[in-house]
């Protein structure tokens, strides 16, 4: 040890390594090296203060606020009984909504595909006014 005033020792009594970048712990205070700075590698009494958890609805995705004394599940069962906002009918809209107006076609597409000339919705194969016998102006089609 050339410097052995630098740094500090870890407080966990097993350890004891000398530490130029000591951490200290945010809920007991004490010096720890990165081995042992966790709550769990310490055995930290204070570990109740900070480490806290928040419940989260399985169907909703609410963070559900738990009283000090209460046990989360029944608090999270209560809130699915009244307080829940979760809708399963709108889990089950349809993306795919655009039904493509080419006679015998009944692809749908997510988004709308409006052919220029006629107006029409199509789907990605008959989105070309050729692909679709479009009818919609007068000026001639390109055969590109």
């Amino acid at each position: 040890m050339e410097l052995p005033w630098l740094g500090e020792h870890c407080s966990e009594r097993a350890c004891k390594q000398l530490d130029f970048l000591p951490l200290k712990c945010d809920a007991c205070g004490e010096v720890f090296c990165k081995d042992h700075i966790r709550y769990d590698d310490h055995k930290c009494s204070s570990a109740y203060k900070k480490n806290v958890q928040v419940p989260v609805c399985p169907l909703c995705n609410t963070p559900i606020p738990v009283q000090k004394g209460e046990i989360p599940d029944v608090v999270v069962g209560a809130h699915i009984d009244k307080d829940c906002k979760y809708n399963p009918a709108q889990q089950k809209q349809k993306i795919f909504t655009n039904k493509c107006l080419k006679p015998g076609c009944k692809r749908k597409e997510m988004m709308k595909v409006v052919c220029e000339q006629c107006g029409g919705n199509f789907c990605i194969k008959h989105r070309h006014p050729l692909d679709h016998d479009c009818r919609g102006s007068s000026h001639p089609i390109s055969k590109a």
